[in-house]
């Protein structure tokens, strides 16, 4: 099991083996990222061969090449999050890969969009589209596991609100489906276990 961090003081990101016996942690990796990018999260490809991070200073995202024997990324490409300049008040947030491993989604602030990417089967990028967020500092989001669905957590307007993923483009589409949250930032799904495990 991996564990991963993003430093975004330093630069830098970390990536640590888990030992489930110990239940100690041990680095496996590590990448510097460009000077200044600021990354604040990264997230691996569903098939373990890359990962993405999403950098809050220069609102990019990079795509990396994973060696998961040797504990080693390997930087493929980074694109702007958005369209034209950068403007005060503006960062990234939150990044995930689909489930399907077609697409990848980066939160930007300030922007008030979720970026659209589409990935090759060589991890390469690119950015399809900018959905507004309907509300006000994206911070977070949740992508179901079922791939269908798309919570973005509006932080500075209390709002969730709830987008149709296209399975073919990975275009979000708002559905109108909104709550009334205090200052939400972080979205996850519950998924219940499959029958069987744990012995039961």
């Amino acid at each position: 099991m991996l564990f991963r961090s993003a430093d975004l003081g330093t630069d830098r990101l970390y990536i640590y083996k888990f030992d489930q016996k110990s239940g100690k942690l041990s680095e496996h990796g590590e990448f510097q990222m460009k000077p200044g990018a600021g990354p604040r999260h990264f997230s691996f490809h569903p098939s373990g061969k890359y990962a993405f991070a999403i950098n809050e200073m220069h609102m990019t995202l990079t795509s990396m090449y994973w060696d998961g024997a040797a504990g080693k990324l390997v930087e493929i490409a980074t694109l702007p999050t958005i369209p034209g300049q950068v403007e005060q008040g503006m960062s990234t947030a939150e990044v995930l890969a689909h489930p399907s491993g077609n697409f990848v989604y980066g939160s930007n602030r300030g922007h008030d969009t979720i970026a659209v990417f589409n990935v090759d089967k060589r991890g390469r990028l690119a950015r399809t589209s900018n959905q507004p967020t309907e509300g006000k500092t994206p911070r977070n989001f949740g992508i179901s596991p079922d791939g269908n669905w798309l919570i973005a957590a509006n932080q500075n307007s209390d709002s969730l609100v709830v987008f149709k993923i296209d399975p073919a483009t990975g275009v979000l589409t708002p559905t109108g489906q909104k709550l009334s949250v205090p200052m939400p930032v972080c979205v996850r799904f519950r998924v219940e276990p499959k029958a069987g495990l744990f012995g039961k």
